[in-house]
């Protein structure tokens, strides 16, 4: 069976919530999970204006949310990967 990344890790806030709460445009957030072999990627989409704010200064909120990502999926037992991307 392909890794499950159950809803601690994506059907839950732990992701949008810190990505949305600094955003520009909170509904412009858009999480999606990739479960193709190996680690679960969680790919989480801002607008271009909001890229600075979801990376943070020195990369904290950004190393915030993938803790965050990696701690729910450490409890569903997957391997998880963030990547941050704009539009």
């Amino acid at each position: 069976a392909p890794p499950r990344v159950g809803p601690a890790a994506a059907d839950s806030e732990c992701v949008p919530a810190p990505a949305r709460a600094g955003a520009d445009a909170p509904d412009g957030v858009v999480v999606r999970v990739d479960q193709r072999g190996g680690p679960t990627l969680v790919r989480l989409k801002v607008a271009p204006a909001d890229m600075g704010r979801s990376i943070g200064r020195r990369g904290r909120t950004a190393q915030a949310i993938r803790t965050l990502v990696a701690v729910a999926g450490a409890r569903d037992g997957v391997q998880t990967l963030v990547d941050i991307a704009d539009d």
